[in-house]
């Protein structure tokens, strides 16, 4: 069985993933050339930073101490850092480091969900993330398909 610190240590694992990956879109909104990408990545920075902030509330009524920033070693971090390569490249580019920085946060969201030893009520707060994070992947894996023809 898990004790709480693991329940900590898991949610606040999601909590650094989750503002490297708001980061990562208020990074591709100023480097976005079109204002169309440049709104949705503000919108969906702005989607993040509220998902970890209930993610931090669940820390913190676990009794843990919530992470507050995101993991400078994470891979999100440094797919995002590429941006700043992709940016002479146009927004196909950009969207292309988005869509891996999602394929990240994908997995870290999948793996929490597959741990069968989360309390419920911990777990219903990783599902509420998962919704919205699954949604933002589906939708850049889906620009970038479009892209492609």
């Amino acid at each position: 069985m898990h004790t709480n610190e693991d329940h900590i240590k898991l949610v606040n694992g999601l909590v650094e993933t989750t503002i490297d990956s708001a980061d990562g879109y208020e990074t591709a909104a100023k480097d976005a050339d079109g204002a169309r990408y440049k709104e949705l990545f503000q919108r969906r920075a702005q989607e993040r930073r509220s998902i970890a902030s209930e993610l931090q509330d669940e820390v913190r009524r676990l009794g843990g101490e919530a992470k507050d920033d995101g993991t400078m070693l994470a891979a999100a971090h440094r797919v995002f850092v590429n941006l700043k390569d992709a940016m002479t490249k146009g927004d196909e580019a950009v969207i292309n480091e988005v869509e891996a920085g999602e394929d990240h946060i994908k997995a870290k969201y999948e793996k929490a969900l597959q741990d069968g030893d989360v309390q419920p009520q911990t777990r219903a707060v990783i599902e509420k993330a998962w919704a919205s994070v699954k949604e933002g992947h589906d939708q850049m894996r889906d620009i970038k398909h479009t892209l492609k023809h």
